[in-house]
């Protein structure tokens, strides 16, 4: 029989860190509403601080001596959480997007798989476009590289090649990247190149 364990139910205080009492360092630049700048002892900077119905939070940790702006506290918290939330909506994540086929793919299939992989390079990602072979169609690896090159050959304006053509099992693969000037001018005039 194992003993029985002991899980603590508190939860535990949350620290503020860099805000009033919690600031480490001895002094600060005190940068205060009113305009007032000056290098004080943290307790007194705190102390003017509360004085004016403030917090002291530190915005710069790394400067000699760390300076310390008098403002409120959840109203710093807000406005960091909209930058963070802002910068988020901005910024594209290039995903790797897969086309598949087969040895013996027909024409009308292969054109709508390409067209699929034009409008996601267009989109700015990548495309990854993988052969794969099952059976005895191992033995026709060269059908598959030519289908690839194919493949590449007919995205040559929105898209090029990175590194080589690779068979790894029953998988030939390649990786498009997508062409910077193809991705500018897809985007309408309203969008960012971050967007």
């Amino acid at each position: 029989m194992y003993p029985p364990r002991n899980f603590s139910r508190t939860p535990r205080p949350r620290i503020r860190e860099n805000v009033n009492e919690a600031i480490r360092s001895r002094e600060v630049r005190a940068i205060f509403p009113d305009g007032e700048v000056a290098v004080m002892a943290t307790i007194d900077a705190v102390r003017k601080a509360k004085e004016l119905g403030l917090d002291l939070i530190v915005v710069s940790p790394t400067a000699e001596p760390p300076v310390a702006k008098a403002m409120d506290y959840g109203q710093w918290q807000y406005e960091n959480k909209k930058k963070q939330h802002d910068a988020r909506k901005k910024q594209h994540v290039i995903q790797v997007k897969e086309v598949k086929f087969r040895p013996n793919t027909d024409d009308h299939d292969y054109d709508f798989k390409k067209n699929h992989a034009l409008r996601f390079l267009k989109e700015g990602n990548r495309v990854k476009a993988v052969v794969q072979f099952r059976g005895r169609e191992i033995a026709h690896v060269d059908l598959g590289a030519k289908l690839l090159r194919r493949f590449v050959e007919d995205l040559t304006g929105v898209g090029q090649m990175d590194g080589n053509m690779r068979l790894e099992g029953k998988h030939y693969h390649v990786i498009i990247s997508p062409v910077k000037a193809a991705v500018k001018e897809s985007k309408p005039k309203g969008e960012s190149e971050a967007h």
